[in-house]
């Protein structure tokens, strides 16, 4: 499965490999990767692909569940999916409490003693997925874990899920696409080197000079 959706999203367009020329994620760090999960949302394949991925995993790993949660905005569309499948309530989570309104963080009704699975659609430093856990936790729901389509699987991100205590799991992530990447042609093998030096310790720019 982990190698069967970094295939789709390399062939949709998803996922980019661009080591020579990094991208710039919103927190500055410099990535060699840039994932677009959103593009999912346009190809049927690869989106009943990786909704038979999340629900096979949700029904074996969380059996127990009893709600399904998006983190907005990019988890919605799957969350929404997700839950229509198992036919489970659902709600979504705001990145923070509306100013206007009922000033709500949490759309949908969730209700304390509600065993809930997250939704993300990329875990790269964990925190809107932690900020997620946090509020519905707040709302008196007992967080069973986070479920992703991708992870970078950064050390940030590890020590942040263990701050934390919850777990997350991804469909597909960071070592398997470099892999698929590799023996496809998409990057050569001698940036394998670098592309690691990235995922070890990114906030250092020394893996750029590998």
């Amino acid at each position: 499965m982990k190698q069967s959706i970094a295939h789709e999203l390399l062939e949709i367009g998803a996922l980019h490999l661009r080591p020579e020329n990094p991208f710039t994620w919103t927190s500055g760090i410099r990535s060699p990767i840039y994932c677009d999960n959103r593009l999912i949302l346009s190809f049927p394949k690869t989106r009943d692909l990786v909704l038979k991925g999340f629900v096979d995993l949700i029904r074996e790993k969380y059996p127990e569940v009893n709600m399904i949660s998006g983190c907005a905005t990019a988890g919605i569309p799957a969350a929404t999916l997700i839950a229509h499948v198992l036919n489970l309530p659902m709600t979504y989570v705001r990145g923070e409490a509306k100013k206007h309104g009922r000033q709500n963080q949490i759309e949908g009704l969730a209700n304390p003693g509600q065993k809930v699975v997250v939704i993300e659609d990329l875990l790269s430093t964990g925190k809107s997925s932690i900020a997620c856990v946090k509020a519905l936790r707040e709302a008196g729901c007992e967080v069973l874990g986070i479920v992703a389509i991708f992870s970078y699987d950064l050390p940030i991100l590890r020590e942040q899920l263990k701050a934390a205590k919850v777990e997350a799991t991804a469909l597909s992530n960071y070592d398997t696409l470099i892999q698929v990447a590799i023996s496809r042609g998409i990057v050569a093998r001698e940036t394998e080197e670098k592309l690691f030096a990235f995922r070890a310790n990114p906030q250092d720019p020394a893996w750029m000079e590998i």
